[in-house]
């Protein structure tokens, strides 16, 4: 019997999920609202696949180092992204880090369990139009511009992508206002953007690539235990 490991922070989708794989004939699904309960009933359960959506609570950030975090623990488990992201870099960066499929959460049902017999299978997965952007886009060739980064950089980047305000990254990172402001204007000028948005694109794209580059992990799930990876 096919186990199936739904992460999403919407009961509503959860709920929808449910009703689509309970409609294909499959009956062990677990839910999971955040990311500590999703690795929980992982650790758990073993499925067979994990379906996750990459926006929970704090931006797609979150949920692509849960890609990266849990391939360093389970090479072969597949996972599924269903999100509302159309970004091709944020798929392209899905799949890097180890996400077997890629589907829009506009998708129908007869597709979403097209996707998750193929990535159950071992076989890749993308919506069409998720396809062919990253096609056109892996054709002009990138490399990481936040190579050049320092610690801190990277930290304010982090907390950018997480849809954070300078008075919020100032306050986590126990700086002022003023430094916050002044760091982010020389990120801007480093990678030749003006807004925050672009930043924030740049970030989400490219921070999991250095993820060994930042330091301490801060992003690591915890439980009142501490962390559990």
């Amino acid at each position: 019997m096919t186990k199936i490991l739904v992460i999403d922070d919407h009961p509503v989708v959860l709920q929808g999920c449910r009703r689509v794989l309970e409609d294909a004939g499959i009956e062990d699904i677990t839910l999971a609202s955040n990311l500590i309960e999703g690795f929980r009933a992982y650790r758990n359960d073993r499925p067979d696949v994990i379906i996750i959506d990459l926006a929970i609570k704090k931006g797609v950030l979150v949920g692509l180092t849960f890609i990266r975090r849990l391939r360093v623990h389970d090479k072969h488990t597949p996972i599924l992204v269903l999100t509302m992201h159309e970004d091709p870099m944020i798929a392209s960066q899905s799949l890097r880090l180890g996400a077997n499929g890629y589907i829009l959460k506009d998708t129908s049902s007869v597709d979403i369990v097209k996707a998750l017999q193929m990535v159950r299978q071992g076989k890749p997965f993308l919506s069409h139009a998720i396809a062919s952007a990253i096609a056109v886009m892996e054709t002009k060739g990138r490399t990481n511009p936040l190579s050049g980064m320092t610690l801190r950089e990277l930290q304010t980047l982090e907390l950018i992508a997480q849809g954070k305000q300078y008075a919020a990254i100032a306050e986590e990172l126990h700086v002022s206002y003023k430094t916050i402001a002044n760091t982010c204007s020389q990120i801007k000028t480093k990678l030749g953007v003006k807004s925050l948005p672009e930043l924030m694109r740049i970030a989400i794209d490219h921070l999991p690539e250095m993820a060994g580059h930042r330091g301490s992990d801060r992003g690591g799930l915890q439980d009142r235990g501490g962390k559990i990876w």
